[in-house]
């Protein structure tokens, strides 16, 4: 499984940086980005949670 995010979608809300800081951060810019190694961790179920928080469903997992 793999996790991804559409930086064209993406709003900036934080709301997956809220729910899962281990996974999730905010660039300069305020956009999210994973965390260096856990493109493909999807064990932590707050992964899940935090795609779902997304206002504007920028988060997959796949």
């Amino acid at each position: 499984m793999r996790i991804s995010i559409d930086r064209d979608v993406c709003i900036g809300a934080g709301q997956c940086a809220l729910t899962a800081p281990k996974v999730f951060t905010q660039d300069d810019d305020g956009f999210s980005e994973l965390l260096p190694g856990h493109e493909e961790d999807v064990a932590d179920p707050m992964i899940k949670e935090a795609a779902r928080a997304c206002p504007v469903q920028a988060i997959t997992v796949e």
